[in-house]
């Protein structure tokens, strides 16, 4: 199951630049990630300061 970033995102890109298939953008306001791309790995959760990606 894709994760997903919530509203608690601050936008900071850490998540990015962490994420080994480059399923993550920058969306409005927030990230965004591609659940088709995303490979449920879990680093963006780990990078994240604020714990915004959430298992969706």
């Amino acid at each position: 199951m894709a994760y997903k970033i919530s509203d608690a995102c601050i936008a900071c890109g850490a998540c990015a630049s962490e994420c080994p298939v480059e399923a993550i953008s920058e969306g409005n306001g927030k990230y965004e990630i591609d659940a088709d791309k995303c490979i449920d790995c879990g680093t963006c959760a780990e990078t994240c300061p604020v714990g915004a990606p959430e298992q969706a």
